[in-house]
């Protein structure tokens, strides 16, 4: 708050959400995106291609997921 002109209540809801992605694990990262997608219009054949590169640009990256392990975590 001090660094920028964020009020309290801003600069609050800033760091909440810092810490909810970075609490987010993987397995509710691909669900997430793949609803996200899905409201999209893209078909779950570019859906899984799309969560598959950007998975490892995330803060913390996973092991790499096949296509399949990606499907089974959203369908089980």
């Amino acid at each position: 708050m001090r660094s920028s002109t964020l009020t309290r209540g801003e600069a609050a809801r800033v760091v909440l959400d810092v810490l909810a992605y970075f609490d987010e694990t993987t397995e509710e990262f691909v669900r997430r995106r793949h609803r996200e997608l899905r409201v999209h219009g893209l078909t779950n054949e570019g859906i899984f291609e799309r969560i598959a590169d950007e998975l490892p640009h995330r803060a913390v990256a996973p092991p790499t997921l096949s296509l399949r392990q990606l499907r089974r975590i959203v369908y089980g």
